[in-house]
């Protein structure tokens, strides 16, 4: 049974959707001023990942991020750059498309934006004035936290503790933690007409507002990184329900925040170690736009979707992202063993492993393993990665069966010698290929391995790094059959220093490049 950590409640709960057999899931978008970067990953490549192991476990599902199209943040970058906001929140808009497209992430089902839901927007603010819990003040419209008796549920923060807008606005409310649904516009700021006059919404009602526009008022998942459980979380729950009545969400899901290395547990000058759920001392690290990182494009550049994706998943969601790209290079050489795999699978079947046709659901997939020890063992390691995943989604579980499956096809396929055609027994062929389509199934589900890595070379040479390497090749087995094999070793160590593997088969030698 599948079981999710639920921070509202912070226990583990029994999966049990508002309409049986689908699911309806948000997650906060981008607030799109500035260039994407690797922390804007993170979000989208885990709920990929619980979307496509949803589907696989046979619900239907509705995926919905959001893009925040107007805010301070953008107002201020669009007059720094002298360009108008709606242009600038186009052309990020389009970068962060690019980038989730390129880490695979192409389940999401819808993208509203701020600005196409200012008539939802402004009604939602409207009922909860009716219903006594909020106010207009000035133009503005805040959120009466003391109305809400439930207030502080999700971050477990005593009302004291908490604190709203400051500035101009702090005059204007009733309480120090009451938060803004609307904002009055200032001379030459995008405004959009309501019945307080010109203005832009706050920052939490808008996903209020979207996710009720599309999803309902109650719905299963709500996802987003640590860092929103407050304030916006918490005044997503208070707004909505107060407004509604009833749950917002059966199951908030926090991911935990990406960090860079060297400043991990760097909190205040004392050495800690940032743990799951731990916000204060995974903030002291973060990635954000404010620190100056890197655009995502570039990471992009220098490494393979397919390896930063598998980076991010190689963990539980819920705790902190160790990062550097020293983390992602190690991720890109340990996904060798899985591509050295999938070409000797292709030169021992004559099958391409990418147009394999392996199950798509989990009941599709059940099979009995009969009393071959491979497909039993197989069965197992399937057990394994399901029993991973159930457990709160543990994509970094999930991955260590992937690698432990990949180790019992290559010992099978070794043990067999499954290289030599002349050894090759159509049985034992089968079982390596119905081994094969298992690991696609479960790697499927996470979405990884789902097509070939454009392999770019580094060398523009017309052929001649090929020709050189048939010459170290051929000098290699010339030792070999002087039985020198110091020169022998020396030839395929020195290549490994360089990234170059050689592997011998029945065929011949065999290299590829790391």
């Amino acid at each position: 049974m599948l079981r999710v950590y639920n921070t509202l409640t912070k226990t583990k709960e029994p999966f049990e959707t508002v309409e049986p057999g689908r699911v309806g899931m948000y997650l906060c978008g981008p607030t799109v001023y500035k260039p994407s970067h690797i922390g804007h990953m993170v979000g989208p490549v885990i709920f990929d990942a619980i979307k496509r192991y949803l589907v696989y476990s046979g619900y239907q599902v509705t995926w919905v991020v959001n893009i925040t199209d107007v805010d301070d943040k953008l107002i201020n970058e669009s007059n720094a750059r002298g360009m108008p906001m709606a242009k600038l929140a186009e052309e990020m808009t389009a970068d962060y498309m690019r980038n989730i497209t390129a880490m695979g992430v192409d389940a999401i089902d819808h993208f509203p934006r701020c600005t196409a839901t200012m008539p939802e927007i402004i009604r939602f603010a409207q009922d909860l004035i009716d219903k006594g819990f909020a106010y207009a003040a000035k133009g503005d419209v805040y959120f009466d936290v003391s109305k809400d008796k439930d207030y502080g549920k999700l971050s477990r923060r005593e009302l004291e503790a908490m604190q709203g807008e400051g500035g101009g606005m702090a005059e204007r409310k009733r309480n120090a933690a009451d938060f803004a649904l609307w904002k009055s516009a200032k001379p030459g700021e995008p405004a959009w007409d309501s019945p307080w006059g010109p203005g832009r919404p706050g920052w939490h009602i808008e996903c209020s507002a979207m996710s009720k526009k599309i999803l309902g008022e109650t719905f299963d998942i709500h996802g987003g990184g640590l860092d929103l459980v407050f304030p916006h979380h918490e005044n997503e729950i208070a707004q909505s329900e107060c407004c509604h009545g009833r749950p917002m969400a059966r199951y908030w899901m926090h991911n935990g925040l990406m960090q860079a290395s060297d400043e991990v547990g760097k909190l205040g000058g004392r050495s800690t170690k940032p743990m799951e759920g731990d916000l204060a001392a995974q903030e002291a690290g973060k990635i954000s736009k404010s620190k100056g990182s890197a655009p995502f494009s570039e990471l992009l550049k220098r490494f393979p979707a397919e390896a930063i994706r598998f980076f991010l998943l190689s963990t539980h969601y819920r705790r902190p992202i160790d990062y550097s790209e020293a983390r992602i290079a190690e991720v890109q050489t340990g996904m060798e063993t899985f591509y050295r795999f999938l070409k000797r699978f292709e030169r021992i079947s004559g099958e391409s492993f990418y147009a394999l046709d392996a199950p798509r659901t989990r009941k599709a997939s059940d099979f009995g393993p009969g009393d071959g020890p491979l497909l039993q063992a197989v069965v197992a390691e399937r057990e394994k990665f399901l029993e991973a995943m159930d457990d709160d989604f543990n994509t970094g579980g999930g991955i260590a069966s992937l690698f432990d499956l990949v180790r019992l096809l290559n010992k099978y396929a070794d043990d067999e010698k499954l290289e030599d055609p002349a050894k090759r027994e159509p049985a034992k062929l089968h079982q390596l290929k119905r081994g094969t389509q298992v690991f696609k199934e479960i790697a499927g589900a996470l979405g990884l391995f789902r097509k070939p890595v454009e392999e770019k070379s580094t060398v523009a040479d017309d052929g001649l790094t090929a020709k050189l390497m048939s010459l170290l090749i051929e000098l290699r087995a010339e030792a070999r059959k002087k039985k020198d094999f110091a020169a022998a070793d020396r030839i395929r160590n020195g290549l490994a220093e360089i990234g170059v593997i050689l592997e011998d088969r029945p065929s011949g030698t065999e290299w590829s490049a790391k």
